[in-house]
């Protein structure tokens, strides 16, 4: 095992188009970090730096203490899993996790026992003599795993390892790899689109944009204290809801609407006094806005009447989407579908409400947990 460390890294092609800037991020001995963020972001060139697959432009990478930037890939000690799994279709089972092994010139004894021990802790012991054409996408995966984990390498490098598999199996796999890594406890860095992925596997995540590191802490940290507008936006699900609005002593005018603010939440983001009369962005959870007359706590002056515009009921919560008419906030993320209906808002109701599209509903909306951000430099408003 061993650290990874990214220090001041820099990509741009031939072409001149800079990929990663000044990328600096240390990843700790058996420690699980996710790289995340939209189509384009810099995250797989990232990992394909690390694994040496991309030529470093500028800056340093160590694995271990070792500089290996100019190391060929097969020397950097690492083992790399892929979307599309690269197993060998004419091989079976124990032959392609055990390929790696009888390259390097294994004994054979010792292979077969490393192939039946990886094997075991993948649940692959019944496939071991089938091909890959003969398995279940999730069990592609595994083998792609075990071929990673028979090396003993000292890094994981996973490249969205789960796209190309279903929901439901997703869910079970992010399992499966969360636990694999921590019984193995192999320093690994995983590459992902999918921020529910992200939250739910990393000890932490590296929220990426346009080649430039946004935001590095632990899932719930991102979530709680996000450091600008795109990382608020672009962790949670559904995403924050996002508008302009005015700060005016004790309150905000949001559109049509006046909230008022309690003092521990202005105690709190004391640097929001310096914004008396001016537009700031306000960030709202979908949790934190509430049918009114299901909020026996809802609090005076928080809340806000509108119209329902569409509901989803999931069950265990039903997803409102309702009109505001407030200025929305663009988070610059480019995966960011088009909003095609009229709604404005999103929030997540008890499913006792028996709110109806067409119908006005008060909303409850938990002031205290509102973001605030800097309207034109769209970093978070603390101190």
């Amino acid at each position: 095992m061993a650290s990874i460390s990214i220090d001041q890294v820099d990509k741009v092609y031939p072409n001149g188009f800079q990929a990663i800037h000044g990328l600096s991020l240390e990843v700790s001995d058996g420690e699980f970090v996710v790289l995340v963020g939209p189509s384009g972001c810099g995250k797989s060139t990232a990992l394909r730096m690390v694994a040496g697959l991309e030529q470093i432009t500028d800056g340093e990478l160590r694995i271990g203490e070792r500089i290996v930037n100019d190391v060929e890939p097969k020397n950097r000690d690492i083992a790399m899993v892929f979307q599309n799994y690269a197993l060998y279709p004419h091989m079976t089972v124990a032959e392609n996790i055990g390929f790696a092994l009888k390259l390097a010139k294994v004994p054979k004894a010792e292979v077969t026992a490393r192939v039946n021990e990886a094997a075991q802790m993948l649940e692959l012991t019944d496939q071991l003599d089938r091909k890959p054409s003969q398995l279940s996408g999730g069990q592609r995966q595994r083998v792609a795993m075990g071929r990673a984990i028979v090396r003993e390498p000292a890094a994981f490098l996973m490249d969205e390892p789960l796209s190309n598999l279903d929901a439901k199996l997703r869910v079970q796999m992010r399992a499966d790899i969360s636990r694999l890594q921590r019984q193995l406890g192999i320093t690994t860095i995983y590459v992902t689109h999918d921020q529910v992925e992200a939250m739910t596997m990393g000890d932490r995540v590296a929220v990426l944009k346009d080649g430039y590191l946004q935001q590095v802490d632990t899932p719930q940290h991102l979530y709680d204290r996000p450091d600008n507008v795109f990382v608020a936006a672009f962790i949670g699900s559904p995403s924050m809801n996002l508008f302009e609005a005015t700060f005016e002593g004790s309150g905000l005018h949001l559109g049509s609407h006046r909230l008022a603010l309690p003092d521990a939440t202005l105690e709190r983001r004391p640097a929001l006094a310096t914004y008396g009369g001016r537009k700031i962005a306000v960030g709202i959870r979908p949790e934190d806005l509430e049918d009114a007359s299901l909020a026996t706590d809802a609090a005076e002056g928080a809340v806000i009447s509108s119209t329902v515009e569409l509901t989803e009921s999931l069950g265990s919560e039903i997803v409102v989407h309702f009109a505001l008419d407030a200025a929305r906030v663009d988070a610059g993320n480019p995966d960011a579908a088009d909003d095609l209906s009229a709604a404005d808002a999103v929030a997540r109701f008890d499913p006792r409400s028996r709110c109806r599209a067409g119908e006005v509903v008060d909303i409850a909306v938990t002031v205290e947990n509102l973001h605030f951000f800097d309207l034109e430099s769209h970093a978070a408003i603390w101190t």
